[in-house]
C-alpha cells in the first residue's frame, strides 16, 4: 500500500467534478437555417437579407438539382439560401425559434440520429420587425446534436467510428429537449 494516498481516498481531482461535466453530456453542434424561394432573383436576395439579419453571418445559396417544368425550375439554377451556426449565437436563434412553436414539437420532428428540425411559417415571429420592401419569409431549423468526442469521426489524421453507445438516440434527444427547453413532444 502506498503510504502517501491511503486506501479509500480520491487521488483525482477530476473525480469530484465527474457528476458536472460528462462525455455523456449532449450539445448543439450545429444549427442549419435553410429558406427555401424556389426561384431565383430579386426575392431570394430578400431571403438572404432576412437570413443576414437573423444570423449576423453571410448566407450561403443551393442550386437546384434537377429540372422541374411544373415549377418553372432549371439546373443549377440557385432557388434557396441557408447559414449555418453554432455554439451560443445558435442557442439563442434556437430559443427564438421554439419560442414561436411554443416549445411544442412532434416526434417525427426527431431522426432516429438524434437530429432534429422544424419551420416557422413567417421569420417575423422571431423577433425580426417587418419590412414592406422585403416581405414574409418562412425557415426550417435544422439542429445537430453532439457529445463531446464526436470529432473522432470528422477528423483528417486517426479518424475513427463512434462507438454505438456514444450515438445519440432519438429517445435520448427529445429527452434533452425537453430538460434543456422545458419543452413537450407530441405524437400525432
Amino acid at each position: 500500500a502506498n503510504k502517501k494516498y491511503p486506501k479509500g481516498r480520491r487521488t483525482c481531482k477530476m473525480a469530484d467534478q465527474k457528476s458536472t461535466k460528462s462525455m455523456k453530456d449532449i450539445r448543439i453542434g450545429k444549427m442549419v437555417i435553410n429558406c427555401c424561394v424556389g426561384e431565383s432573383g430579386d426575392q431570394l436576395t430578400r431571403a438572404e437579407r432576412v437570413l443576414q439579419e437573423l444570423s449576423g453571418q453571410q448566407p450561403v445559396f443551393s442550386k437546384a438539382r434537377l429540372t422541374v417544368r411544373t415549377f418553372g425550375i432549371r439546373r443549377n439554377e440557385k432557388i434557396a439560401c441557408h447559414v449555418t451556426v453554432r455554439g451560443a449565437k445558435a442557442e439563442k436563434i434556437l430559443e427564438k425559434g421554439l419560442n414561436v412553436k411554443e416549445f411544442e414539437l412532434k416526434t417525427k420532428n426527431f431522426s432516429a440520429t438524434g437530429n432534429f428540425g422544424f419551420g416557422i411559417q413567417e421569420h417575423i415571429d422571431l423577433g425580426i420587425k417587418y419590412d414592406p420592401q422585403i416581405g414574409i419569409f418562412g425557415m426550417d431549423f435544422y439542429i445537430v446534436l453532439e457529445r463531446p468526442g464526436f470529432r473522432v469521426s470528422r477528423r483528417k489524421r486517426l479518424r475513427s467510428r463512434i462507438g454505438l453507445s456514444h450515438k445519440i438516440t432519438k429517445e435520448q434527444a427529445i429527452d434533452w429537449f425537453k430538460t434543456k427547453f422545458g419543452g413537450t413532444v407530441v405524437d400525432y
